[in-house]
């Protein structure tokens, strides 16, 4: 999990720095980031995209990779939204 401290300073680096989107999924960070006007992406987002480009063949198969190794968590219901997106 990301300390308060890393996340306020990866979003005040995003202040100053202005990025096309701030890589952040804790809900809170979002949320404060946003009322910064700064545009967000998470790790679904990124998948989501990456799928759309042809550099992913799966999203399912990745999400289960970050869960294996980070113990990454995604909501069930979100996870189906996300595959439904995705054709899968």
């Amino acid at each position: 999990m990301i300390s308060t401290r890393a996340r306020a300073e990866a979003i005040a680096l995003a202040i100053e720095i202005q990025p096309d989107a701030l890589l952040i999924d804790e809900k809170q960070g979002r949320s404060f980031a946003r009322r910064a006007g700064i545009p967000v992406r998470g790790v679904l987002g990124v998948l989501i995209r990456a799928k759309a480009m042809g550099e992913l063949t799966s999203v399912r198969n990745e999400i289960q990779a970050l869960r294996n190794r980070a113990g990454f968590f995604v909501a069930p219901s979100l996870e189906a939204e996300v595959l439904r997106t995705v054709g899968e």
